[in-house]
């Protein structure tokens, strides 16, 4: 299986997919948004794009099981998984909100072996493979140099529905404000993790996410160089609803802020 193939057939995909995405946007009406739970929102365009996507990753391969967003699919655990985001920054999209994406990523034998994510506004496609450096739009990038948080750019994810932790949480920004360079939240993990990968943040961090939100991201930061970890500096950062992403640099420090606030 040549992945590099794969994963200029799964950029293709979502650039196409990204058409229709923004060829919709103005289509868009109140009576044609869903609420699946407390500020998490679903239209058709997530559903359609991500029926087109399902369609046509299954047919580069063929026997391939899928974790997707808007359950358009029955999941079926197979050797090969497409995780799949079919419109990152939903709520982005309905206010018009020129920062939203879709992610894709293929999970072997519960490795990540490729991601691409597509930022649909800017025509930005970060993408990697197995083995190979990581990409936007043809070129090599790279995380930042930064090593130390004074001169750290971060970029973060407001809880919408997980409030449990919300105290903890604006605590460690009120500190996280005063000893860094700023603070930004764009409302797409998956372009959050890319600008990670290309060195426009030095740090990312967030609570309550899920599969389809990080997997495609977090494994381009590493081919970029970076590093993901979840608050405990541990593994489980994909499935385990929290991640920390830096560019390796600043990592153990930042663990060590995190957990005064996260232990």
């Amino acid at each position: 299986m040549k992945l590099s193939i794969i994963t200029s057939q799964v950029c293709n995909l979502c650039r196409e997919t990204g058409k229709f995405i923004h060829d919709e946007i103005y289509k868009l009406s109140k009576e044609n948004i869903e609420r699946k739970d407390k500020n998490n929102f679903v239209t058709y365009v997530d559903k359609e794009s991500e029926m087109r996507l399902v369609e046509k990753l299954h047919k580069i391969i063929p026997t391939s099981g899928f974790i997707v967003e808007e359950n358009t699919i029955k999941q079926k655990n197979e050797e090969y998984m497409w995780i799949i985001d079919p419109l990152d920054g939903t709520t982005n999209y309905i206010h018009h909100i020129p920062i939203y994406s879709i992610s894709v990523a293929l999970m072997f034998k519960n490795e990540i072996i490729l991601g691409v994510v597509f930022e649909i506004n800017s025509q930005e496609c970060f993408y990697a493979w197995k083995g190979s450096p990581a990409y936007l739009n043809g070129k090599t990038i790279h995380t930042s140099k930064t090593k130390n948080l004074e001169e750290a750019f971060l970029s973060t994810g407001f809880p919408y529905s997980d409030f449990d932790r919300l105290d903890n949480y604006i605590s460690f920004l009120r500190e996280s404000m005063q000893i860094t360079r700023g603070i930004r939240r764009l409302g797409s993990a998956a372009i959050d993790l890319a600008y990670i990968a290309c060195g426009r943040f030095d740090i990312f961090f967030e609570y309550g996410l899920n599969p389809w939100d990080v997997a495609a991201g977090s494994f381009i930061v590493q081919q970029a160089g970076g590093r993901s970890t979840d608050f405990s500096n541990g593994d489980n950062y994909i499935f385990g609803k929290e991640i920390v992403s830096t560019n390796n640099l600043i990592h153990e420090t930042f663990i060590k802020l995190i957990n005064k606030y996260f232990a």
